[in-house]
């Protein structure tokens, strides 16, 4: 599987990270947010 971080818990990291939840072979791992 491909491991992902997600740079920003905005807008477009949360679709980003709703998106990547239905997809297999890919993983978050990490999401940094300021």
């Amino acid at each position: 599987s491909v491991k992902v971080g997600i740079n920003g818990f905005g807008r477009i990291g949360r679709l980003a990270f709703r998106r990547i939840q239905n997809v297999e072979g890919i993983e978050v791992v990490a999401i940094n947010d300021l």
